[in-house]
């Protein structure tokens, strides 16, 4: 099911309204400009936004994106906290990689963030233009990082790195988009489940396994 025309048309046109100078930003500089940024109704009410630069590793082969920051990692500042957060922890783990970098010898480096950065007070579902106004944070974070794969967990994740290419494939259920590869900036991408997820549905854990299996063999 493809999106509305005039959907694809209005997101375009709100990202090419983004200032460029987002693309020139270090990590620093960065992390402050979403702290304060006000370009989208997802910051109304927000507690703060989700970046934590102190975390990013200079690069990593990994770049794993994950849903709207919920309740927990608006307190942490960071994405992937608490339960779901421990289970990515060991996905990773399982493919010889880490959020803490190469601080643990022989672990690629994974650096996680969100496909938006802000909760706002009355939590809903990011609009597809909303996706792609913060999609410059994103853009950014990729620049900077020079991730070699990015994993995708969750149906928001899919459409933030797929709604600026292939908006029409933004639609489709997540278990329709799982198994193939596509690309974000030239760099490969693989969808999969949602940590959460995952812990709500034990079952879909076999199918994860393949999907970060996948992403791994992508790694050069």
């Amino acid at each position: 099911k493809k999106l509305p025309q005039a959907h694809v048309q209005t997101v375009s046109a709100q990202a090419a309204t983004v200032p460029a100078s987002v693309s020139t930003l270090d990590w620093p500089a960065l992390a402050q400009a979403v702290a304060t940024c006000n370009a989208c109704a997802l910051c109304a009410g927000r507690g703060r936004a989700v970046l934590d630069a102190a975390l990013a590793p200079a690069q990593a082969d990994w770049l794993v994106l994950g849903e709207p920051p919920d309740e927990m990692e608006e307190r942490a500042g960071y994405a992937f906290a608490d339960q779901a957060g421990l289970l990515l922890d060991n996905m990773l783990k399982a493919v010889r990689a880490s959020r803490h970098g190469t601080e643990r010898q022989g672990r690629a480096a994974a650096y996680v963030s969100n496909a938006v950065k802000c909760r706002p007070a009355q939590p809903r579902n990011p609009t597809a233009q909303e996706l792609a106004t913060c999609g410059l944070y994103l853009a950014r974070e990729v620049a900077l990082v020079r991730p070699k794969v990015i994993l995708g967990l969750g149906r928001f994740a899919a459409q933030a790195l797929l709604v600026g290419s292939q908006p029409e494939l933004a639609s489709l259920p997540l278990g329709r988009l799982r198994g193939t590869v596509y690309a974000y900036h030239g760099i490969p991408v693989v969808l999969s489940y949602h940590p959460s997820t995952l812990l709500r549905n034990p079952a879909d854990k076999a199918r994860a396994w393949v999907d970060l299996r996948l992403a791994q063999s992508l790694l050069t």
